[in-house]
């Protein structure tokens, strides 16, 4: 059963060794990135690749609409981890445009469970309806809510205990916000760039 991806498996790791001898040995070694990477589970959005970086250079989590819920354990812990044990230097919340989790947060339609995971995005849709309402191409809007969710994951990151308890004992760590481009494979700093406590009210969307 799925032979053919065991079989894609055996031909990176080759390419790899090929390329790198000692690159497993390394890996195995520790891993110790400068970013985590909170990201949107969509399969058109590959971390690594995007940013060009091996295995081992960036600390994942991706979850429907690249959220980052306060209430959310699993985002917690990996914060936490990334934060106190990895040491990484920057956080990047990535959305991406045209994402399917954010148009489905706002289309009206019930789904069930995920409903319930995506209404941070309706919160952030109604605090910004004036702006939004004013845009009248509807790809566009979506495009916009897409840039502002963001901003406040963002924001949701750097007032975060582990983040503000790592800026008071002199920590480096800064918090971006991108938003990938699924038609030119780009990124977009937003510039919402956070990088000690001062910087967080700046971001009250």
């Amino acid at each position: 059963m799925l032979d053919h991806l065991k079989a894609k498996n055996r031909a990176w790791a080759s390419r790899k060794v090929a390329a790198d001898p000692g690159f497993f040995h390394r890996l195995e070694g520790q891993q110790a990135p400068e970013y985590l990477w909170i990201g949107c589970a969509d399969s058109r959005v590959p971390a690594n690749e995007i940013v060009d970086l091996d295995p081992g250079e960036l600390f994942v989590h991706r979850n429907v609409a690249n959220l980052a819920p306060p209430q959310d354990a699993n985002y917690l812990s990996v914060l936490q981890f990334a934060v106190d044990v990895l040491k990484v230097k920057h956080i990047m919340v990535v959305g991406h445009y045209g994402c399917g989790g954010v148009a489905a947060a706002v289309d009206g339609k019930r789904r069930g469970l995920v409903d319930h995971w995506l209404h941070p995005i309706r919160e952030v849709a109604h605090d910004h309806r004036h702006e939004l309402d004013a845009i009248p191409e509807t790809l566009t809007r979506l495009n916009r809510l897409c840039e502002l969710n963001v901003i406040r994951q963002v924001r949701n990151v750097a007032s975060d205990v582990f983040v503000q308890d790592a800026w008071a004992r002199g920590q480096s760590l800064a918090v971006h916000g991108w938003v990938y481009s699924l038609s030119n494979g780009l990124v977009n700093d937003l510039e919402v760039t956070v990088s000690r406590p001062d910087d967080v009210e700046r971001l009250a969307t």
